[in-house]
C-alpha cells in the first residue's frame, strides 16, 4: 500500500520511516493503531497526511514528532536513527528539529506575540538579542510585523495561528509538523493560512499537515491518505498537479518552431 520507500535514508530526507508498527494493549486484547507505515519525506516536500476519525493519522503524527514511541519499526529524523536517541536528545529534537503547529494554537496569554514566538529560543538557551531578532524576523515573515505586542486576546483567530506558525519557524526547524491548522477556523481565514503554508513551501520549507479534510489535503504537494492504520495511498496534491501543468506548458512552448 503506497509508495515504498528506500530501503537507506539519504542526506535529502527529513523523514524516512520503515515497516512502522504501534499497538496498544486493552486488557488482553492488541489494538494496532499503526500496521507497517513505510514512509519518506524529503527536504522541501509540502505533504498532507489524511484520513477519517481512527485511521491512525494522529498516532502517525505523534510518532513524527518524537511524542510517541513505535512498537516496531525505525524512524530516521533528519538521518538520525529516532531510537537511539536519548531523552535529552529527543527533547532537543522535538525543541530544534520539528516546529509544531496545534489546531489550538497553544499560545500563552499573558505573553505579547513576540513573546509567544521566542519561547523555543529561550528552551534553547539563545542569548536575548539574537532571540528577538529572529522572533520578529519569524513574525515578519507570516505578515505580523505591526501585531508583535499583541496579546492572543488581543489578535484573531487566523492572526493567533500565524503566530503559531511563526513560533513553529524560528528554530529553523528541519520540518514543520501541522496538526488541523485551520480545524478551529473559519472557511475565509482558514484558507489565507492554507496560502502562507504555501508561501511557507514556496520558501523551501518541508511541511506535513495532518487533517482530516480532503479538501484542505488537496492545498498540499502531495497527499497520503491513511485508512486502518495503513497507508492507502500516496499521490500528488494540487500544487504538484499545478507545477505539472506549468512545467508541461513549458516544454511545448519551447518545442514550437519559430516562425
Amino acid at each position: 500500500m503506497g509508495t515504498t520507500p528506500p530501503t537507506v535514508p539519504d542526506d535529502n530526507m527529513v523523514i524516512h520511516l520503515s515497516d512502522i508498527w504501534r499497538s496498544y494493549e486493552l486488557g488482553a486484547e492488541s489494538v494496532h493503531a499503526l500496521r507497517g507505515v513505510s514512509l519518506s519525506v524529503r527536504r522541501n516536500e509540502y505533504v498532507a497526511i489524511v484520513g477519517p476519525s481512527g485511521s491512525g493519522k494522529s498516532t502517525l503524527m505523534n510518532v513524527l514528532g518524537c511524542l510517541d514511541t513505535p512498537s516496531k519499526g525505525s524512524y530516521h529524523l533528519s538521518g538520525r536513527l529516532v531510537s537511539s536517541m536519548t531523552d535529552d536528545e529527543l527533547a532537543r529534537a522535538r525543541n530544534n528539529e520539528i516546529g509544531f503547529v496545534f489546531q489550538t494554537f497553544n499560545l500563552l496569554s499573558r505573553l505579547s506575540s513576540l513573546r509567544n514566538v521566542e519561547l523555543p529560543l529561550v528552551y534553547a538557551g539563545i542569548n536575548k538579542e539574537e532571540r528577538l531578532e529572529r522572533a520578529s524576523k519569524a513574525l515578519e515573515i507570516v505578515g505580523l510585523s505591526k501585531r508583535m505586542l499583541h496579546r492572543p486576546n488581543q489578535l484573531s483567530g487566523g492572526q493567533c495561528q500565524r503566530v503559531a506558525v511563526a513560533r513553529a519557524l524560528v528554530t529553523r526547524p528541519s520540518l514543520v509538523l501541522a496538526d488541523e491548522p485551520t480545524g478551529n477556523l473559519d472557511t475565509v481565514t482558514g484558507e489565507e493560512i492554507l496560502d502562507l503554508f504555501a508561501q511557507l513551501h514556496r520558501m523551501g520549507n518541508t511541511i506535513i499537515l495532518v487533517t482530516h479534510n480532503p479538501e484542505v489535503a488537496e492545498n498540499a504537494e502531495r497527499i497520503i491518505f491513511i485508512r486502518d492504520g495503513q497507508i492507502e495511498s500516496d499521490r500528488p496534491g494540487r500544487l504538484k498537479r499545478a507545477a505539472s501543468v506549468v512545467q508541461d506548458t513549458g516544454s511545448l512552448e519551447e518545442d514550437e518552431p519559430s516562425s
